[in-house]
């Protein structure tokens, strides 16, 4: 007689992917909690394992299989009880997914993750892979969001998943309630969900859909939680944050939204409200007004150009060109002062030349980005780009897309290091001979505090004589992907602090900083 497996109690949860994932992930650690699963870091703790996946890369896809293999070894050795795979990798491979690990006992995909319970605790769901094979896994995995909304009851009559027709779906999951796992002090809040771009490169559209807002009221509700829930930076995400509005008929767009956002953070107190993920041809001149009149929204903007060249921007179907690029980077700094900017871009996209190549190093060196990062090209299934891959003539060899990748990033390194000096020779040029001026010709910046480190009591070139050392960040630098800013302080300072510091010292691309209510301002009498 077999003996039944006792019951699901403790969970692990692995999120792999970027921001938009990560909320995902914190919506299901929610859910699951809620029904009274515990999640623990301890995967030999664990009774059950998820993984939610990132399928947008070749490379993010082979990083989702070994995690995945590596809890399956973790099941055939006894360790777990269920393994979970959920997310991207899983919308877009599900036919090959149990060919990849038969281990597998349940599937997510980006529409059903308000089944992670039942996939979990192992109820099986309306619908099965093989009807007459009980051994094969339970899934949900909605083949969109209108087919996603009719299983859960609602009404779809007149509307659309068409991304632009002022008629969509919308966002209608809820992400509210979730187990963050990012730090107290910051959080994502996502603001729609797909993209109607279709970039000839990208997966995105037929992973996730075409563009669906979600509605103001739901943002701000969630933006209220997160606010309440101690959070004082929340990171707008989507997959185009620009074309906000356009699929649900909201009029006012981007600019009503972040208007109304910004006026929840003063209800707050005070807050930073950063934009990520923004569209270049879709970015109008209002909204570069709403980001430089509204006080809780930072001066920062993270816009994805992806190359300058306009033969590789046509290739791209970005729908955009270089000169629309930089008319539009020269307002936003011009209209905004202290704007920062960060871009991310491609190398080695299919007939890519050494002269597209070089057009864009001279362009980051000229322009000069706050941030920036760089990938190089990887030919995607299904996308009108890999078959540009498969033409010999214009495919760019593996060991040309790395140097040029190499190139990219030296030029920024030096671009970034400048910027970080320029900062730090305002209080260094003075602070030999003249404290009081070094303090008052030093840069100041408010910066948020993420988290102490281990250092203490120890000297630093150009700081101090010791102190307690912590890391933190300006509103220039977003969380995770940008640089940082070091505090050595005399007292010990606490992630969500909002310190003002001044530059003293840079160390490559990252800054060094003493509040500046240390900062000595000393006063020499003259010799008569």
């Amino acid at each position: 007689m077999s003996v039944a497996a006792p019951p699901i109690r403790k969970i692990a949860f692995v999120s792999l992917g970027c921001p938009k994932n990560l909320v995902d992930s914190e919506k299901m650690l929610g859910l699951l909690a809620m029904d009274g699963l515990e999640p623990t870091s301890d995967h030999d703790e664990a009774d059950a394992i998820i993984v939610n996946t990132c399928g947008f890369l070749e490379a993010s896809k082979d990083e989702s299989l070994g995690v995945i293999r590596e809890a399956a070894e973790r099941k055939k050795a006894g360790q777990v009880q269920r393994l979970v795979v959920a997310g991207c990798l899983v919308q877009r491979h599900r036919a090959k997914m149990l060919e990849w690990c038969p281990e597998i006992d349940a599937l997510i995909g980006v529409f059903d993750r308000d089944h992670i319970v039942e996939a979990v605790r192992g109820t099986a769901p309306a619908r099965q892979a093989l009807p007459t094979d009980g051994d094969r896994p339970n899934y949900w995995i909605a083949g969109n969001a209108i087919i996603a909304a009719q299983q859960r009851g609602l009404s779809v009559t007149g509307l659309t998943v068409n991304g632009a027709d002022g008629k969509g779906i919308g966002y209608f999951e809820s992400d509210a309630a979730r187990l963050r796992l990012t730090p107290r002090h910051y959080a994502y809040l996502r603001i729609s969900e797909g993209c109607n771009q279709r970039c000839a490169f990208c997966t995105i559209p037929s992973i996730r859909g075409k563009m669906r807002s979600k509605p103001v009221e739901a943002i701000l509700g969630e933006a209220r939680e997160l606010f309440a829930d101690g959070a004082f930076e929340i990171n707008l995400i989507g997959q185009d944050t620009t074309s906000f509005g356009h699929d649900i008929g909201y009029e006012p767009g981007l600019c009503g939204m972040l208007t109304a956002l910004d006026a929840a953070a003063r209800q707050h107190g005070q807050a930073w409200i950063r934009l990520m993920y923004a569209y270049p041809s879709c970015f109008t001149d209002e909204m570069i007004d709403a980001i430089a009149d509204l006080p809780s929204v930072v001066k920062y903007i993270d816009m994805p150009l992806q190359h300058i060249s306009d033969r590789i921007l046509t290739a791209m179907r970005r729908h955009t060109s270089r000169s629309l690029i930089e008319e539009l980077l020269a307002k936003l700094r011009d209209r905004i002062p202290g704007m920062a900017i960060r871009t991310t871009l491609i190398t080695g996209y299919p007939g890519e030349t050494e002269e597209d190549h070089e057009e864009l190093l001279e362009f980051i060196e000229s322009f000069g980005f706050e941030a920036l990062g760089a990938f190089q090209y990887s030919p995607e299934p299904g996308t009108p780009a890999q078959l540009a891959e498969r033409d010999a003539r214009l495919a760019v060899p593996a060991e040309v897309k790395q140097r040029r990748y190499h190139e990219i990033m030296q030029v920024q390194q030096r671009v970034a290091f400048e910027q970080a000096e320029y900062l730090a020779s305002f209080y260094r040029r003075y602070a030999e001979h003249d404290a009081g001026r070094a303090r008052e010709e030093g840069v100041q910046f408010d910066v948020l505090i993420d988290q102490p480190t281990t250092t203490t009591g120890l000297a630093t070139a150009g700081v101090s004589a010791g102190g307690h050392l912590a890391v933190g960040r300006t509103y220039f630098q977003a969380p995770q992907i940008d640089a940082v800013t070091f505090v050595q302080s005399r007292s010990r300072l606490s992630p969500g602090e909002l310190v003002r510091c001044t530059i003293v010292e840079s160390d490559g691309y990252d800054l060094i900083a003493r509040p500046t209510a240390e900062v000595e301002s000393r006063v020499s009498l003259r010799i008569l």
